[in-house]
């Protein structure tokens, strides 16, 4: 069974361009951002690295980390991160982890346990290893988004996706559809009307089970 929101991701020690890490002891007190693809030097993959590396400064004023995840080596990582930065920009910092074996594509749910890669594989054949998973402080899953191969991801959303996760961890709200940081957030439905308003100042009932406020400056 995959992982569902609210499990502790697996706490893995991966072999990475930047060494070896232990997923848990690295996220630390941070939140964390991994984000996967099914082989080095393909092309979409180049452009969502790219933009993943030009958002280094909006990781770190969310106190977020990124990790890439990939079925090819070290090596090949290396190589493949002057491409990247090369055509974005920007400096790749991120480590990407080295999953050869697919201990973490399997573990992850990404691929079947018995799975094995071909030789002469393609991207095909790992075309499922292609997901972004937010993690938060508690080392729990907040959130995935999966995405075939013919399809960039939209890092502005995944930007966004964390902000609404932080916002909604830190305050105890919800967040309507399409919000962004500044707009009203909902009042859970366990809150009386009494301590929203005392709590917000205001709210805007716009059903009996549809409140909305502004958070406190």
């Amino acid at each position: 069974m995959g992982l569902r929101i609210n499990d502790e991701i697996p706490n893995l020690t991966v072999e990475t361009d930047q060494g070896k890490i232990t997923l848990h002891d690295w996220i630390g007190d941070s939140w964390a951002i991994l984000f996967s693809h099914p082989k080095d030097f393909t092309p979409v993959c180049t452009t969502e690295f790219g933009a993943v590396a030009q958002l280094a400064d909006e990781w770190e004023k969310r106190g977020t980390k990124v990790m890439g995840i990939s079925v090819d080596g070290v090596e090949d990582h290396k190589k493949w991160k002057g491409d990247i930065e090369a055509t974005s920009g920007s400096k790749a910092g991120f480590p990407i982890i080295a999953d050869e074996d697919l201990t973490v594509a399997k573990a992850f749910d990404m691929l079947p346990a018995e799975y094995v890669l071909p030789d002469g594989r393609t991207p095909a054949d790992s075309a499922t290893v292609r997901v972004v998973f937010i993690v938060g402080q508690d080392k729990k899953l907040k959130l995935s988004m999966t995405y075939p191969m013919t399809v960039g991801r939209n890092f502005a959303e995944v930007l966004r996706a964390l902000d609404a996760l932080q916002t909604s961890a830190r305050e105890n709200v919800a967040t309507p559809a399409n919000w962004t940081v500044g707009q009203d957030v909902i009042v859970p439905m366990a809150v009386s009307d009494a301590d929203a308003i005392a709590k917000y100042g205001q709210i805007e009932t716009v059903l009996p089970y549809l409140r909305k406020a502004k958070l406190p400056v």
